[in-house]
């Protein structure tokens, strides 16, 4: 259950002790109907590109894939959490009450969020974006992912209103996706997809983001409600499949950066076990020969490796 009242009310308040964002009141049944599982273990994730409590479970989800893509397969849907501005509730009433909520969850997850853009050019909804991830979807499901990526470090740290569709084209070429046809499929087919994606939202009850549901081939489910510490996602496979093995790999910068093209200080503290009192500062060393890209934001930074220097 959700402790902070307000969260339940308004989408954009979001509770980070309980690691939610919420979204509109909406009634449905939690009976769970899943596309065919090949691997072991399905999670479906539901998420959405401005939610700030999905931004802060990246560390632990990144980890998660290392250790267990193996066995596991993640599905992302958008559960839709700004439609617009018309409901006016739960203490935030126009785009800039969110600025400095924004600034306050990026200290309580020690990831980079710079608040402003709610106050330099703030988002209408979330929805064009959670659109454009579904557009990217049907052209490739990985290559759709590194675009959330891409479009969330856009509004996250550069402050671009990501509902313009020159940010969500300049992400798209970045990562390799076709404009041309992401375009077409935004302005049709993915519309369409986004609307059955809120609808499973409701069947499964999902009531905030992140919300994450491991299942097996047999139906059994665990569910992880929230920002949680990693033990908690972990915990979630091996209750389902406890012969899972434990991917062992490699923990050098190198071969993170090499996996992830942007790493923040909490990323590559819990990817490469290197206490975060530290992992700042190795970052910035790697930064001052020239090795690594950092941009800084007034809440944190995040490091790319030079673009000499990225692997094929």
């Amino acid at each position: 259950m959700m402790k902070n009242k307000s969260t339940s009310e308004n989408p954009l308040l979001c509770d980070p002790v309980e690691g939610i964002c919420g979204i509109p009141d909406s009634s449905g049944s939690t009976k769970i109907k899943v596309h065919k599982i090949i691997k072991p273990v399905k999670v479906v994730y539901f998420t959405d590109p401005i939610c700030s409590s999905c931004w802060g479970i990246e560390p632990q989800l990144r980890k998660l894939k290392l250790e267990y893509g193996n066995n596991i397969e993640i599905e992302y849907r958008m559960g839709g959490l700004l439609p617009d501005w018309s409901y006016n509730s739960g203490g935030i009433s126009k785009p800039s009450d969110v600025a400095h909520h924004w600034d306050e969850v990026s200290v309580y997850y020690d990831m980079p969020i710079d608040g402003d853009v709610w106050l330099e050019d703030p988002l209408p909804s979330s929805y064009p974006p959670s659109i454009a991830f579904k557009a990217a979807q049907l052209q490739d499901p990985d290559i759709a992912v590194l675009f959330l990526r891409e479009i969330r470090e856009m509004v996250f740290l550069q402050k671009k209103n990501i509902t313009k569709w020159e940010h969500l084209e300049a992400a798209a070429k970045k990562v390799g996706l076709n404009t041309s046809q992401l375009k077409i499929d935004f302005d049709g087919t993915a519309k369409t997809l986004f609307e059955e994606d809120l609808k499973l939202a409701r069947q499964f009850g999902v009531r905030g983001f992140p919300t994450m549901f491991f299942i097996d081939k047999e139906g059994n489910k665990e569910t992880v409600y929230g920002s949680k510490p990693y033990a908690f996602y972990e915990t979630s496979v091996l209750k389902l499949n406890p012969s899972t093995a434990k991917i062992e790999y490699s923990k050098n910068w190198e071969t993170l950066f090499a996996k992830y093209n942007s790493l923040t200080a909490k990323e590559f503290s819990e990817l490469s076990g290197m206490p975060r009192s530290e992992s700042e500062k190795y970052l910035n060393d790697l930064s001052a020969k020239n090795i690594l890209e950092k941009l800084s934001t007034k809440n944190g930074s995040i490091w790319k490796l030079k673009d000499s220097r990225k692997m094929e």
